[in-house]
């Protein structure tokens, strides 16, 4: 067997057949993967599934495909994807923060008692991590079992082994909070560091959340239980009214049909019906109400020749164009006319001859737009003089 000779490889393998892993871990589920499903999407090269193969991503089983427990488990923890509530794991990373502990206090050398801190900061991170995961998938666990398990024994089963889990979980969120405060007169007062103290501080914050979702799942697997223990009962009972209904004895031992003339809830009532009028307007304008007056019209045979109203007609005035004419002002050629000149800017545009009637406060509006457009070629001066209570700047051509 191959492996990955280092991580550049691995990501690389992975990246290129991303359409042919993700979708058998979409297909996980299902009972076989077929080899020539993943032809296809692998352009029918054998070559890239047997290099897979080799190297242990997906294995073969006779004519179907699967993804390896290793990467598929890899793929549904870093996905959040996974069913499995492994609490071994959190007692595992216990175990190595006490070993490590210890072998931090034996240790007299400084290098060495750091890599051991870091040890411990890592696992000490990791359990907070696993812990919030486990919770998370315990509770998505416990909703999918009693949805979509179709058997009463086995949803009821699988919910007492969830609660053990959730019982698990409890004991090692309290070891571990027992860890983090029984040793902190020791350990945690001893290796003083910045970091070490924010881990503790997230990790007890992580626990906390931890323990009231565990409240709070285990409130939600007692009213399932008792929601499946009504349920059960239930049926029981209508296999026992079905029995005794297919013996015939059924209104002769029981008193059925007292109990039900006696019970006036609304489920044995007939569904009241309520007519509902339609505007003239909707069933004029819509298309879907004029079929339906048609079939209906057809059903009846009344006789009535239903029309769709017709709008009358549009008057020729609407229909005639009317043309407007406005005349505008061209401002280059005012300019060109102003740079041959040898007049100020705002006297040679009072004085201009425009193609059609300029008024005073439109002639001062070009004058300011001129200035902003050409001031490059034109001479402002510092020299002002007032006319009609507006002051103005001399401006010459350059």
């Amino acid at each position: 067997m191959n492996t990955f000779s280092n991580i550049k490889e691995l990501v690389s393998a992975l990246g290129k057949e991303q359409k042919l892993l993700s979708e058998m871990f979409k297909k996980r589920k299902s009972a076989s993967y077929k080899y020539e499903y993943a032809l296809d999407l692998v352009d029918n090269n054998d070559n890239r599934i047997q290099y897979l193969l080799n190297r242990s991503v997906i294995r073969q089983n006779g004519n179907n495909l699967e993804i390896d427990d290793q990467f598929l488990q890899f793929f549904e923890q870093v996905l959040e994807a996974n069913e499995e509530i492994n609490t071994s794991y959190i007692n595992d990373n216990l175990e190595k923060v006490t070993q490590n502990m210890a072998y931090y206090f034996n240790e007299p050398n400084e290098q060495r008692k750091y890599e051991y801190l870091k040890l411990i900061k890592n696992t000490l991170r990791k359990i907070g991590t696993i812990t919030l995961r486990n919770v998370v998938d315990l509770k998505r666990n416990i909703d999918n079992t009693f949805k979509n398990e179709p058997t009463y024994k086995n949803k009821r089963a699988k919910l007492i082994h969830l609660d053990n889990k959730r019982k698990d979980i409890a004991k090692l969120i309290a070891q571990t909070e027992k860890l983090i405060t029984d040793d902190e007169l020791t350990f945690f007062k001893t290796a003083t560091d910045e970091e070490l103290s924010r881990v503790i501080v997230q990790l007890k914050m992580q626990l906390g959340k931890c323990t009231h979702n565990l409240i709070e799942i285990e409130r939600q697997i007692i009213d399932f239980l008792n929601q499946i223990q009504f349920q059960s009962s239930v049926i029981e009972k209508l296999r026992i009214v079905k029995y005794l209904k297919d013996q015939f004895i059924l209104e002769t031992t029981t008193d059925l049909k007292s109990i039900l003339a006696a019970n006036e809830s609304l489920i044995f009532e007939p569904d009241p019906s309520y007519r509902l009028k339609l505007s003239l307007e909707y069933l004029q304008a819509d298309e879907e109400a004029f079929a339906s007056i048609l079939k209906i019209a057809k059903r009846v045979k009344a006789g009535i020749n239903l029309k769709r109203p017709v709008a009358e007609k549009i008057s020729s005035e609407y229909l005639e164009t009317q043309t407007e004419e406005e005349i505008q002002i061209n401002l280059e050629e005012v300019k060109n006319g102003f740079v041959a000149s040898s007049y100020n800017l705002f006297d040679f545009l009072m004085n201009y001859n425009f193609s059609k009637e300029v008024s005073f406060e439109d002639r001062v509006t070009i004058y300011c737009q001129l200035i902003s457009q050409y001031e490059n070629i034109f001479e402002i001066t510092e020299q002002f003089e007032e006319k009609k209570e507006i002051e103005f700047a001399m401006v010459y051509p350059k």
